[in-house]
């Protein structure tokens, strides 16, 4: 699907909700730094680093040479020269992105549809309780650590990091001040964090990140080793809960492949268009 023919499609408006949450959501820890067609996120204090992406509502073409000089700015930041958008939205970008030297991955954006009737976690057999992660939870630091354990195992079969893994990534994160910046978004209402737990260890987690009636769904990831049973579908069902109970009308997730999609589709979800992701080649 063209931009053209997203101007007389219903989803142009979800779209444009999309696009605006995505130029919101870094604005609370983050200054924009203006390069005409695109805007960097540059982020104040710690944390993990923001990206590129188009300008708000720009639509139109971008030039290779307006990239580089996005790009030199993030390496001069000494932060990843990555980049962010729709494909539908600037269709245009992506030429650019690629004339640069970038590598482009493409992931399914999928929107819940306003009436699906999401199960709640505990109609859902896993096996395990799962539940909204307060600023005081201790099983809070866990519930961040375990999806980067997730993805630096992906796909969805069975891995190798389990119980001792995610302890020693407890213990990196207790030094790193990533719990007290979490605690901090939790507090002001920024960030929600959804776990699945099970005899006091956290098996899986995600978070969504509301701003208005929008929020995305992010960083669901399973503990390797406790793959295949459920657990993604019933965090992502526990963080619809939450993001409806704040009043949230509109909630999103980016998927990481077409498999990872079918499972999220069976929550409700449905794509709508295409994330991209630009990054060096390895």
């Amino acid at each position: 699907m063209t931009s053209a023919d997203l101007d007389d499609c219903p989803e142009r408006i979800l779209l444009d909700q999309l696009e605006w949450y995505y130029d919101a959501v870094p604005r609370h820890g983050a200054r924009a730094e203006d390069f005409g067609p695109l805007t960097l996120f540059v982020r104040e204090g710690q944390g993990w680093p923001f990206y590129a992406r188009p300008a708000l509502g720009w639509s139109g073409a971008v030039s290779a040479a307006a990239v580089d000089r996005v790009r030199a700015r993030q390496r001069e930041l000494g932060v990843p020269e990555s980049f962010e958008w729709i494909a539908e939205t600037t269709p245009l970008l992506r030429v650019a992105i690629e004339d640069s030297g970038l590598v482009v991955h493409e992931h399914p954006l999928m929107v819940l549809d306003p009436g699906a009737p999401v199960p709640t976690a505990d109609e859902l057999p896993v096996g395990s309780s799962v539940r909204i992660i307060g600023p005081d939870d201790p099983a809070l630091a866990s519930a961040l650590a375990v999806p980067h354990l997730a993805f630096a195992e992906p796909g969805t079969g069975v891995g190798s990091a389990g119980v001792d893994e995610l302890a020693e990534a407890v213990r990196i994160r207790a030094e790193d001040g990533s719990v007290d910046r979490a605690v901090a978004r939790i507090e002001a209402g920024l960030t929600a964090v959804a776990a699945a737990v099970e005899s006091g260890t956290v098996l899986c987690a995600g978070q969504h990140q509301p701003v208005g009636a929008v929020s995305e769904i992010v960083g669901v990831g399973t503990l390797p080793t406790a793959r295949r049973r459920g657990l993604g579908l019933a965090v992502t069902a526990a963080l619809v809960a939450d993001a409806r109970s704040r009043g949230v009308e509109t909630v999103f997730l980016s998927a990481g492949d077409d498999d990872v999609a079918r499972i999220y589709a069976r929550l409700g979800f449905r794509r709508i268009a295409t994330a991209l992701i630009a990054e060096p080649a390895e």
